[in-house]
């Protein structure tokens, strides 16, 4: 049991760091106020209805457009360098003597071999468990 938890919490909290260093983009277009695309890390594909001249500015297409595009992001954590600059001579000793033997366990066990395994048990002929058998009259 004590060792299902400590999996399953391991687990979890590599699924949380995964997730909390990962950075999310949700990005969504809106046409006359219904949804008409929704895009994950990456652009959404406008409807086509946007007024593209070369001669607007962007202010001008905003106020007149009937579209509007609407952008969720959440940035990821980029600060997860480890330090090793606390790392002093008895430290590194012992990582160095410990690291062969952690490797050790994760090596595949040699199968056992069974010398007997093409041995044949003789015939029985007679039942020798009743022939050794005592009754009580």
């Amino acid at each position: 049991m004590k060792e299902k938890l400590h999996r399953y919490f391991s687990c979890l909290m590599a699924v949380v760091l995964l997730f909390s260093t990962i950075s999310w983009k949700v990005e969504k277009h809106y046409c006359m106020g219904h949804l008409v695309d929704i895009a994950f890390f990456v652009d959404a594909q406008g409807c086509g209805m946007n007024p593209s001249s070369e001669y607007e500015t962007e202010v001008t297409q905003e106020k007149n457009s009937c579209c509007a595009h609407e952008v969720i992001a959440v940035e990821g954590q980029n600060d997860l360098k480890p330090a090793f600059n606390d790392l002093d001579l008895e430290h590194g000793l012992f990582f160095a003597d410990y690291a062969p033997s952690y490797v050790g366990l994760f090596e595949p066990l040699q199968a056992k071999y069974i010398s007997y395994s093409a041995y044949i048990p003789p015939k029985i002929v007679k039942n020798i468990h009743l022939l050794d058998a005592i009754f009580l009259i």
